[in-house]
């Protein structure tokens, strides 16, 4: 069974930073790619940053510049680091990978992390 776990939401703010994080345990062959969502009430999740297994990366334009995606494979984590934070990026932070097990390729979610801007 593998879950996926994050950490580092709060209450920043604006103007400020946080540093999120998603750590993968379980029984895990391999983790290809990684990403983050992000839901605010009443909208749909929306993406915001993937990362490959070979370490492409892909942004969705409102972060680039503010935000950095980065993974380490030793530890099956990623992370988020954001600056230059603004009231919009306040959501809910979900995490998602795809991974291997004993039983096959799959993807899975997180359970999400609060991130609130404001001051």
């Amino acid at each position: 069974q593998v879950q996926l776990v994050e950490s580092g939401g709060g209450l920043v703010q604006p103007g400020g930073s946080l540093r999120l994080s998603c750590a993968a345990s379980g029984s895990i062959f391999s983790i290809n790619a990684m990403a983050w969502y992000r839901q605010v009430p009443g909208k749909e999740r929306e993406f915001v940053a993937g990362i490959g297994s070979g370490g492409s990366i892909i942004y969705t334009d409102s972060v680039k510049g503010r935000f950095t995606i980065s993974r380490d494979n030793a530890q099956n984590t990623m992370y988020l680091q954001m600056n230059s934070l603004k009231p919009e990026d306040t959501a809910v932070y979900y995490c998602n990978a795809g991974i291997t097990t004993p039983r096959g390729y799959d993807t899975y979610w997180g359970q999400g992390t609060h991130v609130t801007v404001s001051s």
